[in-house]
């Protein structure tokens, strides 16, 4: 079933349900058996359990996402201008490259800027190097008030947002340890809604954090250059892909 882009309310209310009155269920219903013994009615139940899936996936990321359906992902990968560093450009497959600098390798976006409420979407993995191969700087609030989300820094593992109240990814709330594995792609998704910050990796919720009465900024140094969107690497060489955005309703 084609999912629309342009769902009614009643419609989106229609996939809250189905997600939680069918989403146990309907992987429970899969049958495996021989297809020159499948009976028609084994055969009606496994088409259905399949249909049954390919509508919850759907319904699944459009609760899930928060975002509105009426909104279209926007990509975001013709306008990169590097800024510091190694060497940005396009791979054959399409990728964005962040090559290994001497410190900091950093891209701008040039196009128009994303402004909170917003959700992005991108997946990243590390080339080479022990250190973030992933930190996008984004702006929080406006006017000018600018993070960055740091994947696999601080010695190759770290996760967090640079700064929150002049502490960095390494030492705030946000901070969280992860396992990356080079050439193995990500999937990242940030969401900033009202004073909230969300960040999953591979649908993982890893961060939550509630910014209301808290100072944010930029870690002081290179990555400035970076505001008030960019992409950055440091010491590594790191590629991204399937980059997009959407602004959120609230």
């Amino acid at each position: 079933m084609a999912r629309s882009d342009n769902a009614s309310p009643h419609e989106q209310r229609g996939c809250q349900w189905f997600v939680r009155s069918w989403g146990s269920a309907l992987p429970g219903m899969l049958v495996k058996t021989q297809p020159d013994v499948e009976s028609a009615a084994v055969k009606r139940r496994a088409w259905l359990s399949m249909t049954g899936l390919g509508m919850l996936a759907g319904c699944r990321e459009r609760v899930e996402s928060g975002g509105s359906p009426e909104d279209p992902w926007i990509p975001l990968m013709d306008s990169w201008e590097g800024v510091m560093g190694g060497e940005t450009a396009l791979t054959d497959g399409g990728a964005l490259r962040l090559s290994w600098g001497e410190a900091l390798t950093g891209a701008k976006w040039t196009g128009e800027i994303p402004s909170p409420p917003f959700e992005i979407k991108l997946e990243a993995r590390r080339m080479d190097g022990t250190d973030f191969f992933c930190g996008l700087t984004f702006p929080a609030r406006p006017p000018g008030e600018c993070v960055t989300l740091i994947v696999g820094g601080w010695g190759g593992g770290v996760v967090g947002i640079s700064s929150i109240d002049g502490f960095d990814a390494s030492e705030n709330k946000t901070t969280v340890q992860r396992m990356f594995e080079k050439e193995r792609w990500y999937r990242i998704r940030l969401r900033r809604s009202g004073e909230r910050i969300g960040v999953w990796l591979n649908d993982e919720q890893v961060i939550d954090v509630d910014t209301a009465g808290r100072r944010l900024s930029l870690r002081p140094g290179p990555v400035e250059v970076c505001a008030p969107f960019g992409l950055a690497t440091w010491q590594s060489t790191g590629e991204i892909r399937a980059i997009r955005w959407r602004p959120l309703r609230e």
